[in-house]
């Protein structure tokens, strides 16, 4: 009996006829090997129904262990080689383990179980680098973005058809914020590798006219950090002052060009430590690889502002404040569709809310709030209050329209499940403080009225004009946005803006610790951390 020849990744490099079938073998022989290759696929991709799907369309033909696969193989490997470039989890990928698994094939069955090995890796790493290796709403429960998973059967058809090197270099996210953290992230290990920013400021404060070593720490570290030029000033002047201001910017602190204690807080972080915030943003930026809008709002959470972005140019902004700190008040990341407006809104109090007010109307206060029963509003004089309790409070709350509504006279809506949308408010002082984290979850607007008209410009002649004659009515009205805008709230705590600058925001709900604690105990590689 004939017996096969022992088959490696090196082999199937160099052969030029199909793997299993040579001239030698025999036509039976030939069926036998082409059975059990096909017989290892089905069985080894069974665990997994869209690959076995994938398979079985292409009658259980192998992808990766014939000759004409190698730009595949060497696509792959490459692939996986560079990895930890984009802070993936590294250890997932095991590319020593598949690489001897190529060259110890030495029969058909052997080399259909690592085509299929290869295929689970690949499905790993792609996700992974698509759309993130992380599950965010199993860790942090107000995280909730729909994750854009690539359907398996469709990645690998699209694949098999296309150039891999090409196919592979567009799974990350395209979008050039994600191309301007990874050049961060690889800057920030280098600079790590140098011994990061130097030593910190031993001080608490230091302000223009200051002298002294600390002042030269201070220097070191705004040079390291890419704010000032080279200098040898052991002095608190004017140059130093300018880049402390635009420190303070980059760190969303008041820009006075002091250095206090928010801002000495800010300039002692380490270098590994913003290395890692930048590996939790490329995470980040993959939950959001899909078609964001040509037009879209954008709502950055800890950075209290909202934007409009046209064709990737921030067209407007906004100060924002936003959920407070209290763990059933903290604003949700998610994304949705703004449908409409509503000028003159009425304010329908959330039970969680109304709770508040009931001590008070029984007391007979609280007029500004109108009962509701069944959608209909109830005359106060019409209540048996001798039966009514706070235990069996009946009623709903509303708030008519007008100046003191809670919220304000404007409001932007995008349905969802946590009855979250942007709206004016009567607080507008709230909107002077550094932090702004003051509402029940929802986001309130510096410049509503601008915000409307900014939106209503895509189909109104005059849409300032057209907004006043609505809200002069005193009606609560609907209005329709033409082209629904899509709207995305984030919790992005890093950046790198088109300047090329490094952002950082304080974790202001706590989520990136929760979510940095998973990234390394999944074996994400943090230079200076875990390296």
């Amino acid at each position: 009996m004939m017996k096969f020849a022992k088959l490696s990744l090196l082999s199937l490099a160099l052969a030029t006829t199909p793997v299993i079938a040579t001239m030698f073998v025999p036509v039976q022989a030939e069926a036998q090997a082409f059975s059990s290759l096909r017989q290892a696929i089905a069985e080894a991709s069974s665990t997994e129904e869209q690959l076995a799907a994938f398979y079985r369309e292409r009658d259980f033909q192998p992808i990766w262990t014939t000759a004409e696969a190698a730009d595949r193989r060497n696509a792959l490997f490459t692939a996986l080689s560079r990895a930890s470039d984009h802070g993936l989890p590294t250890q997932r990928y095991d590319a020593d383990a598949l690489r001897a698994a190529f060259e110890g094939a030495t029969n058909p069955y052997m080399m259909g179980q690592v085509d299929v090995q290869a295929s689970l890796l690949f499905l790993q790493y792609a996700q992974d680098i698509h759309s993130g290796f992380l599950e965010p709403g199993d860790i942090v429960g107000d995280i909730v973005h729909t994750l854009p998973r690539r359907d398996p059967l469709e990645l690998f058809t699209e694949f098999v058809d296309a150039n891999p090197y090409d196919y592979i270099g567009t799974l990350p996210p395209q979008h050039p914020e994600y191309t301007r953290l990874m050049r961060a992230k690889l800057h920030l290990e280098n600079l790590i590798d140098q011994g990061g920013y130097g030593p910190t400021v031993q001080v608490g404060a230091l302000r223009p006219g200051d002298t002294g070593p600390a002042v030269v720490q201070l220097r070191n570290r705004l040079m390291a950090m890419g704010f000032l030029d080279r200098s040898s000033t052991a002095t608190f002047d004017a140059r130093l002052q300018q880049a402390v201001t635009q420190f303070q910017i980059a760190n969303g602190i008041q820009p006075d060009g002091v250095a206090g204690g928010a801002t000495m807080t800010a300039i002692n972080r380490s270098a590994s430590d913003h290395l890692s915030e930048v590996i939790l943003s490329m995470e980040r930026q993959r939950w959001l690889n899909f078609d964001r809008g040509a037009r879209h709002v954008f709502v950055n959470l800890p950075d209290f502002h909202t934007r409009v972005i046209d064709n990737g140019e921030v067209t407007f902004i906004t100060r924002s404040v936003i959920g407070s700190r209290e763990s059933d008040r903290r604003t949700p990341e998610f994304s949705d569709t703004m449908e409409h407006m509503v000028i003159n809104p009425s304010w329908y109090v959330p039970r969680s809310i109304a709770r508040g007010y009931i001590p008070s109307i029984l007391a007979g206060g609280a007029n500004h709030l109108q009962l509701m029963a069944n959608g209909r509003p109830v005359s106060r004089a019409n209540v048996d209050w001798s039966r009514v309790s706070a235990g069996n409070f009946p009623f709903d709350l509303r708030q008519p329209p007008g100046p003191r509504n809670a919220l304000g006279l404007v409001k932007f809506m995008f349905p969802n499940q946590w009855n979250i949308y942007l709206h004016d408010s009567p607080d507008q002082h709230l909107m002077t403080h550094e932090v702004r984290a003051y509402s029940a979850g929802c986001v309130r607007l510096d410049d509503p009225f601008d915000f409307a008209y900014h939106l209503l410009a895509a189909q109104e002649e005059d849409p300032v004009d057209f907004f006043h004659r609505v809200l002069d009515s005193g009606r609560e009205t609907q209005v329709n946005l033409v082209d629904p805008i899509p709207v995305h709230i984030v919790y992005w705590t890093s950046w790198v803006d088109t300047d090329g600058r490094l952002n950082f925001r304080n974790d202001l709900y706590g989520r990136n610790a929760q979510l940095q604690r998973a990234i390394q105990n999944l074996g994400v590689e943090i230079r200076g951390v875990n390296s």
